[in-house]
């Protein structure tokens, strides 16, 4: 059985190309993102395929609005039966507990399984000259903190954090708090528009519950060999 611990990004613009990628993956990944390119080009649709061949979905819509329409939005992709949904954690502690309430309401009426619900707390394109330029005056890692501890009050299962800010929240919010955490980048693979980085090993160790690879999945020359590369890296570390 693959890693759960570790989730492929299909952050590819068709149907084709994410079959394609999903084929060549086979059995080595078993746990998928899904975020706005494909989503917003083909829909639940393509949630329902990767559901239908047993694949767990982490959809990464990063909903961000009022409560009542952040709530609402959650429980219309309850439907598609996702795994983890996300919401931002800039839309504040009611947007978020109205989020975590609305969607445990609407599994338990459903009568499934309720998706993990975590809240993104600052990208990890994001750098310090980024985060002044916006008007923030505290760093980067404080912020991400205490919106970590915001989720976490708010009702959340966790949070997604670069690996940078791993380890901190880890000691914050402790063991059962999920960090999901995008920025990985294997030795030798360039860090293109990502900032806050580290290498799968570093974020597993780090305090990572799960990590989202993309471009040195998808733009490896064999897929399924970069993946079996970052799972072999992953080995022994708990």
């Amino acid at each position: 059985m693959a890693d759960e611990r570790l989730i492929a990004a299909l952050d590819v613009p068709t149907r084709a190309a994410a079959e394609e990628l999903v084929a060549r993956l086979g059995d080595s990944v078993s746990y998928y993102k899904v975020g706005m390119e494909l989503f917003y080009a083909l829909g639940g649709d393509i949630v329902t395929w990767l559901k239908e061949r047993e694949k767990k979905v982490f959809l990464d819509l990063k909903l961000h609005d009022i409560p009542n329409t952040v709530g609402n939005g959650l429980c219309s992709l309850l439907r598609l039966r996702p795994d983890i949904l996300n919401v931002h954690t800039a839309g504040g502690l009611r947007m978020m507990k109205t989020a975590s309430e609305a969607l445990h309401s609407a599994a338990e009426a459903e009568g499934i399984p309720c998706p993990k619900l975590i809240g993104v707390t600052v990208l990890t394109s994001m750098d310090a000259d980024d985060w002044v330029g916006l008007g923030h005056t505290g760093t980067i890692a404080d912020a991400v903190l205490r919106r970590a501890r915001l989720a976490q009050e708010a009702g959340l299962d966790g949070v997604v954090a670069s690996p940078a800010e791993t380890a901190e929240i880890r000691r914050v919010c402790g063991e059962e708090f999920l960090i999901v955490t995008p920025g990985i980048r294997p030795a030798g693979v360039s860090h293109d528009d990502q900032r806050r980085v580290m290498t799968p090993a570093g974020a597993i160790r780090a305090g990572a519950s799960q990590i989202v690879v993309g471009r040195a999945i998808y733009a490896a020359e064999d897929p399924r060999a970069a993946a079996e590369g970052i799972l072999k890296e992953m080995e022994g570390i708990r």
